[in-house]
């Protein structure tokens, strides 16, 4: 994993706002956990860029010091609150019957960890993956999901890989319309109003007539959007598996 940090601040409630301690007046020791607990709580309100050593520490009434016994850098941090955050999701021993049900579930809780921590897609990395017990643990679950189907393992890991590359996609414009919200103040319905006139221009001039019958609000679905594309994904492993099966009979 590797912290492709987001530059993105998420709006604050009244509830939700910091209110920093005096560095050094914290009476009990930290924990790692409290750390890493602090470091997501700024990360799920004010998004990543908002993590530092310094704004940790006065979150938590420490001297930045004393958080390097727990992490030495920020990628080490982000790497280790994905870690945590990824430890929220309880998988099921051995999981439903079936692979597709398996594929399901692991792909919806991924969601759901997502639409809680809009950050964690830019945490990420499939290239230099996270080498840490609780990323590792749902990748080893899918891996454990598509055993038994006699696909090679190059075929496993993909399958798994592109399984929560459908995930992240969907997560990462969930994330970047809270970004766009908060850094402009403007709501999505607001956008689509001053947007109304030169949208009806473009598709009442005829050049777009499929266009045009689309729901404006389709798009924006970005559930409907998810359970599509794992719907429509499944199938076509589905037919892999099928096409297999003919060839080795």
């Amino acid at each position: 994993m590797v912290s492709n940090h987001a530059r993105r601040k998420h709006p604050v409630s009244p509830a939700e706002s910091h209110r920093p301690r005096q560095a050094g007046t914290r009476k009990q020791p930290l924990s790692r956990k409290h750390v890493l607990r602090a470091a997501i709580a700024i990360a799920d309100v004010e998004g990543l860029d908002a993590v530092s050593m310094r704004r940790l520490a006065a979150d938590l009434g420490a001297g930045p010091m004393s958080l390097y016994r727990h992490v030495a850098t920020k990628d080490e941090l982000v790497t280790q609150m994905a870690d945590e955050v990824f430890g929220e999701s309880e998988l099921p021993d051995p999981g439903p019957p079936g692979w597709r049900a398996k594929l399901e579930l692991i792909a919806r809780q991924q969601w759901e960890l997502c639409r809680r921590h809009l950050w964690l897609p830019r945490a990420v990395s499939f290239t230099r993956p996270a080498l840490v017990p609780n990323v590792m643990a749902h990748t080893e679950w899918t891996l454990r999901a598509l055993d038994g189907l006699g696909l090679p393992v190059t075929t496993r890991i993909r399958e798994a890989l592109t399984l929560h590359g459908l995930v992240v996609t969907v997560a990462l414009s969930m994330a970047a319309e809270v970004e766009s919200e908060q850094e402009t103040g403007v709501t999505l319905d607001g956008w689509r109003l001053a947007q109304q006139k030169r949208a009806d221009q473009l598709l009442d001039s005829g050049r777009f007539p499929l266009l045009a019958t689309v729901p404006t609000e389709l798009a924006s679905d970005l559930g409907g959007l998810f359970e599509y594309g794992l719907a429509r994904h499944l199938d076509g492993f589905a037919t892999l598996l099928e096409d297999q099966a003919r060839t080795q009979s």
